[in-house]
């Protein structure tokens, strides 16, 4: 499957956290992340990520064009819900195409190790015969 992770400034360290965690699962599928947060990640969990450009310099565009060609099967957005950003249109465009495409999303931790716990265990594999 085709994951996507983005972390707000705010969330970074509880992204690399919980991909350290998770690796085990992470490393079967294929990563892409925007700048910042796909570097961290990549040299602390030491995962192969396929990385966009700074979410705020375009990278959430990026995802949001991969979203829409139906390329990702997973988002993982942990968000900063209390911080303002003026960039705030880019990250609601990617909510909604996933909400569109029927993209599993998780914008917090809880939900984020719920959906890879579930994809480890092939509770994923039905979005397959959706999109079909």
């Amino acid at each position: 499957m085709n994951i996507a992770l983005i972390a707000h400034d705010n969330k970074k360290i509880l992204m690399e956290n919980l991909c350290i965690a998770y690796r085990h699962i992470l490393i079967k599928h294929n990563i892409f992340a925007t700048g910042t947060t796909g570097q961290l990640v990549e040299e602390t969990a030491n995962l192969t990520i396929n990385k966009y450009l700074a979410g705020h310099l375009g990278g959430e565009q990026q995802l949001g064009s991969q979203i829409a060609n139906n390329d990702i099967d997973l988002v993982i957005f942990l968000r900063d819900p209390v911080t303002s950003k003026n960039y705030e249109p880019d990250i609601h465009s990617v909510l909604r195409l996933c909400d569109i495409h029927n993209i599993p999303l998780a914008s917090n931790l809880a939900t984020a190790e719920a959906l890879l716990l579930a994809l480890d265990r092939g509770d994923l594999d039905w979005r397959n015969v959706i999109r079909q």
